[in-house]
């Protein structure tokens, strides 16, 4: 038995579909932590080659030795901050001599409280790495997608991109965009075989939470979130990976949008009480 038969764990009829349908590298950013990392990880069993995207090096560097030797796979790290133009470009260059067949696309962050007591930069950026950036690597990766004549996007979304929000206010906005983007990018490139998958998942536990100053009771695991994401992808349009997405979205359905917007900002309170 080599030593690569040793490494290599047992994938399912899923997972082989990823490499079979999109092919053997993939790009994942924000992929250094919550979301990200657990794609990174379920995409690794599936036997695809990865970049990994995010800001921290020396986390992308343990990560693909990780992998790596978990896997019968290749990493490679590619620190960069998508927020900035020469981010996007750098990602872009590092990629260009690899068959990439799939975009996942996690990095990002939120905020809260009222908005207009908010330090405006922050919020600014935001909209950057939320917003512009999923747009220039989803037009970077459409086209390249669309040459090789398969591809797959996975664009991050959120329970709260479906209303408004207060206390989220401009992080809802930059994920109502996301999911926007990513309905119509499908029926576009669908007839020229790219697969387009909006995500919106509920309280996610991971980092996110922490740098968004917010307080999850109840929230899903990032694994969850990853492997129902992925089980999605080619099957349908948006999904609401797990019980959680699910059961918060079904809460919702019934309400008029005021009425929905309304409650998300009874629920964004109690995540956000300890501003006061």
């Amino acid at each position: 038995m080599t030593m690569q038969t040793e490494r290599q764990l047992p994938r399912t009829r899923g997972q082989d579909r990823l490499r079979a349908r999109y092919g053997p590298w993939a790009v994942v950013t924000g992929a250094s932590d919550g979301i990200g990392r657990a794609f990174a990880g379920h995409l690794a069993e599936a036997g695809v080659n990865l970049v990994l995207a995010a800001r921290r090096r020396d986390v992308l560097e343990s990560q693909c030795a990780e992998l790596t030797k978990s896997h019968v796979i290749e990493a490679r790290a590619v620190a960069v901050d998508l927020g900035q133009p020469e981010g996007i470009e750098t990602l872009r260059g590092e990629t260009r001599a690899l068959d990439v067949g799939l975009l996942v696309a996690c990095a990002g962050f939120g905020t809260s409280g009222p908005f207009i007591d908010a330090d405006l930069g922050p919020e600014l950026q935001m909209i950057d790495v939320n917003c512009r950036a999923v747009a220039a690597l989803s037009h970077a990766f459409g086209r390249r997608f669309v040459e090789r004549r398969r591809g797959g996007m996975v664009l991050m979304s959120s329970l709260v991109a479906f209303q408004g929000v207060p206390r989220a206010a401009n992080y809802a906005a930059t994920k109502a965009y996301v999911q926007s983007l990513a309905e119509g990018l499908r029926l576009e490139l669908s007839p020229r075989g790219v697969d387009v998958l909006a995500s919106a998942p509920g309280p996610v536990r991971s980092g996110f939470a922490a740098r968004a100053s917010m307080t999850m009771s109840f929230a899903q695991t990032p694994a969850e979130v990853a492997s129902a994401t992925l089980a999605a992808l080619g099957r349908r349009g948006t999904v609401r990976p797990g019980f959680l997405a699910k059961f918060l979205e079904l809460s919702l359905t019934f309400l008029p949008r005021w009425g929905r917007v309304r409650m998300m900002g009874v629920v964004m309170g109690g995540m956000t009480k300890h501003h006061a």
